[in-house]
């Protein structure tokens, strides 16, 4: 299903306009920091839980994507590694690496400004919409989540191009990042709770 990216339909919401507009602002901050500007939110029934930046320069650890770091955090203001019902707003699409957090965490709802047809855990991997991932281990990987790839695109690569623009200009000539058109709304697939999960949250619970 496309659609506009200011457009009010079941695709999203105003409030996930005004999520990912703070996340668009958290990016621009991050290029403060001297880091890349990439930025993420998780938001659980309408509010902010955290919001992140890269940590990557910072803390000379190329794991800390601003995804990862969100997500991590979350998990512990939380007090759950299940993110059931959360939505993950993000600048740019989930690489496979945050994607498949996204999935083991059982994140709901994800969506992105710009997309990674080079590197995108949609894009390039699919791991957020593989439904083999939830059927052969749905002990460990939660049903495919609802995505909207697109949303505020234009904002979030104007944010790209102040950064440094010789940079960007070859970014998208390479196709690493941006293009993909107007804004797409991917609805969940509900998965399978199997018997052995079944099994684990019973003795989780006691």
């Amino acid at each position: 299903m496309t659609i506009n990216a200011d457009g009010h339909d079941r695709a999203h919401s105003d409030a996930d306009v005004a999520m990912m507009q703070r996340c668009v602002r958290l990016a621009e901050e991050a290029v403060q920091q001297r880091e890349l500007p990439f930025a993420a939110l998780v938001c659980k029934n309408g509010s902010v839980v955290v919001e992140a930046g890269n940590a990557v320069v910072r803390s000379s650890d190329v794991t800390r994507h601003a995804e990862l770091v969100a997500i991590s955090e979350a998990q512990k203001i939380l007090g759950s590694a299940g993110l059931s019902g959360c939505t993950l707003y993000t600048i740019v699409e989930p690489c496979a690496m945050c994607a498949f957090a996204v999935r083991e965490t059982r994140m709901s709802r994800v969506a992105f400004c710009i997309r990674s047809p080079m590197m995108g855990g949609l894009s390039k991997w699919d791991v957020l919409r593989d439904p083999e991932l939830s059927h052969a281990m749905p002990e460990v990987f939660g049903p495919v989540p609802e995505v909207i790839a697109g949303l505020l695109r234009s904002e979030a690569e104007s944010v790209w191009r102040r950064w440094n623009p010789v940079f960007w200009a070859i970014i998208q000539q390479r196709g690493y990042l941006g293009g993909g058109g107007p804004s797409e709304y991917l609805p969940s697939i509900p998965g399978r709770r199997s018997l052995l999960r079944r099994l684990f949250t019973l003795h989780k619970n006691h």
